[in-house]
């Protein structure tokens, strides 16, 4: 029964409007709408989806100039299983093998629901659907639609939860996540505001946490502007985080917040800074760092397929250019574009590796310049800038490093749910299944899968209501009114919420980006927490009700960086060294290029510790404990067929 939390706060009195809803999903990326879907298809019917817009997340608004998806193999005479699948994601480092196993057993499966939606994955005449390698691949599991595969999937997924009439509740950003003692820690609802600062209650039996990554964390970033992600609500709250340091890196414009992987790259376009003001002294600053032109446009060419950023890369590899960028923009303060109107200087088919040679030849990329190659081969990705205002024909691209993707994120089991938090289902980008490295087009699957896995588990475990109401709905009023009085300190405070968000992006760029070092580190993970309880206590400045939701957002984010600088301060206190996205300066490590400064130097990685996977856990009042714990390994499964038919039909697979 829905009813009112009549609240006061100072000289104010609230209203709140209390829900009940068996299934609450928070989100509406891929995952969370995949969520939604299952739950109806396995028996769900008291469903709700709560976002801040069906049209304002990462998966509908991103992409690159060929979005992969990645999947078991589906096409030719390449052999391929479930556990070669699983062996390739596990080997990417500090993955779970269990996890592993799931995310490539239900590839095909979740997939083919895509196809079923309507999503045009490509296929032959026989109906194959053929793929490509992608990176960190050793088959052809990727495929792709093209610049927008994730937003195609996610509008066919809600014609889908539009038309099992799920309900859908837009315009509200949760601010808090309420949990009680029932045996064990659990999950119970949500407490939301609106854009007119109005809050919102829901008692919840159960929790798909499918908020995304942290794109607000971030100054440099490719997440479209409008997701800032929501860990650390999670985080506080007790959730148990696995491998936060792990994230993705790499070229993105910034005009339009855009990949420029792929064919973007492999045109070789010219690779040129100016100075601040955009348009003085221009300058092919890459030139002096390599031999000749023709090495120089074959590594260019080289960042299209190896497009994040590589530790292994950074020396004498394609990361280097990654790393000249930055040294360009964040060190030099100067601006750095992409020009597509005229050749590198040196150009010269002929005087470009084989690889890069070859294949330009075979897809007929032989035009006199980088926009004709680019028209030629991918017009779509030309298309994509002009319809956002930019002509490649006619001017340069300002590019920079970027943050793109978290490969850590919340722990969950096998069934995506949190591991120390029950009736929490953490899915998509915000479960920490990944490590190190990962194919490109794994997080697609693993949304899918992640969703799938979650709504099987809730239909067949926790279908029915175990909250006790009267409980619950105290749990919710506590947190409630932790909110509303937050609320009256940021109406009456003077930090303005702004310049405590640039603060915030500004510390994780500069600390906890592709470029990491132990001395800054040092100094500002204290400043981190510092910001984080001055916060909590103070709150931070808004001009009326209306901004509210940026307030509640700066305080999670303040909670979240502080969360994420402290695990990567830790990993670096363990020795990890230099891995995955990004590169540890060290004064005794290996200079990168003779031509940089004596602080390009970098920790060697200790790859022992891809053996294991870093956990942290953090307290409500700020600080976090971290601790190495073994990768469990893929398992060795019973295939016997009338065993596990057995265990199927007894339902004792939900009881793993």
């Amino acid at each position: 029964m829905d009813r009112n939390l009549n609240l006061k706060s100072g000289h104010n009195s609230y209203r709140i409007p209390l829900m009940r809803v068996h299934t609450l999903v928070l989100g509406s990326g891929a995952a969370g709408l995949n969520a939604a879907a299952q739950l109806h298809i396995n028996g769900v019917r008291d469903i709700m989806i709560v976002s801040e817009g069906l049209h304002m997340g990462t998966s509908i608004n991103t992409g690159s100039d060929k979005q992969t998806y990645y999947k078991l193999s589906l096409c030719g005479a390449e052999a391929d299983s479930p556990r070669a699948m699983a062996q390739t994601l596990f080997d990417g480092g500090a993955m779970h093998g269990d996890l592993a196993l799931v995310e490539s057993s239900l590839s095909a499966r979740c997939f083919l629901n895509l196809v079923n939606l309507g999503v045009p994955f490509p296929r032959d005449e026989y109906g194959q659907f053929v793929g490509y390698k992608t990176d960190h691949d050793p088959r052809q599991r990727a495929t792709s639609i093209g610049p927008y595969t994730s937003r195609e999937m996610c509008l066919r997924l809600i014609d889908q939860v539009k038309s099992f009439g799920v309900r859908i509740r837009e315009g509200l950003e949760a601010v808090e996540l309420v949990t009680l003692e029932d045996k064990s820690l659990r999950a119970a609802g949500l407490v939301c505001v609106d854009k007119d600062g109005h809050f919102e209650a829901f008692i919840c039996d159960n929790l798909v946490f499918a908020v995304g990554g942290p794109g607000g964390l971030y100054k440099a970033s490719v997440y479209p502007a409008q997701q800032s992600g929501a860990i650390g609500l999670a985080l506080m709250a007790g959730a148990c985080a696995v491998n936060l340091p792990e994230s993705q890196f790499g070229l993105a414009s910034t005009p339009f917040r855009w990949n420029v992987s792929g064919t973007y790259m492999q045109v070789i376009p010219r690779v040129i800074s100016r100075a601040a003001d955009g348009q003085s002294d221009e300058q092919e600053f890459l030139l002096p760092y390599f031999p000749t032109p023709g090495i120089l446009n074959g590594t260019v060419f080289l960042k299209g397929y190896q497009w994040p950023f590589d530790a292994r890369r950074a020396i004498d590899g394609s990361s280097l250019i990654d790393i000249l960028v930055y040294n360009e923009t964040v060190i030099r303060g100067r601006r750095v574009y992409l020009d597509f109107r005229s050749n590198p200087m040196g150009y010269s088919m002929a005087r470009l590796p084989e690889e890069a040679r070859t294949y330009l030849e075979k897809s007929g990329a032989v035009q006199d310049t980088p926009i004709r190659r680019l028209l030629h081969m991918n017009p779509g990705a030309a298309d994509l800038y002009k319809n956002h205002d930019i002509d490649l024909l006619h001017e340069p691209l300002e590019v920079a490093v970027c943050a793109q993707h978290n490969n850590g994120g919340l722990a969950g089991n096998i069934w995506y749910e949190s591991v120390n938090i029950k009736h929490l289902f953490p899915i998509g980008e915000v479960n920490g299944s990944h490590g190190v490295a990962r194919p490109g087009g794994t997080a697609l699957n693993a949304g899918q899968v992640g969703g799938l896995r979650a709504a099987e588990f809730i239909a067949h475990r926790y279908g029915e209501w175990s909250l006790d109401d009267d409980i619950a709905t105290r749990a919710v009023q506590e947190c409630a009114q932790r909110a509303i009085d937050y609320a009256e300190l940021c109406l009456r405070t003077r930090n303005l919420w702004t310049a405590e968000l640039a603060q915030i992006q500004e510390r994780m760029s500069r600390c906890g980006a592709h470029i990491r070092s132990m001395d800054s580190l040092d100094k500002e993970v204290p400043r981190a927490w510092e910001q984080s309880r001055r916060l909590m206590q103070s709150g931070c400045a808004v001009e009326g009700r209306e901004d509210l939701r940026h307030a509640f957002r700066v305080r999670q984010l303040a909670f979240s960086h502080a969360a994420y600088l402290a695990a990567i301060h830790y990993s670096l206190q363990s020795g990890v060294g230099s891995r995955g996205s990004s590169i540890v300066l060290h004064p005794g490590g290996v200079q990168i290029h003779d031509m940089l400064e004596d602080q390009w130097s970098i920790a060697v990685e200790n790859v022992s510790f891809r053996s294991g996977v870093l956990e942290t856990q953090c307290s409500a009042s700020g600080g976090a404990e971290h601790r190495w714990a073994p990768c469990r390994p893929i398992p060795e499964t019973d295939s016997w067929f009338e065993t596990a038919w057995a265990k199927f039909r007894s339902g004792e697979i939900y009881f793993r």
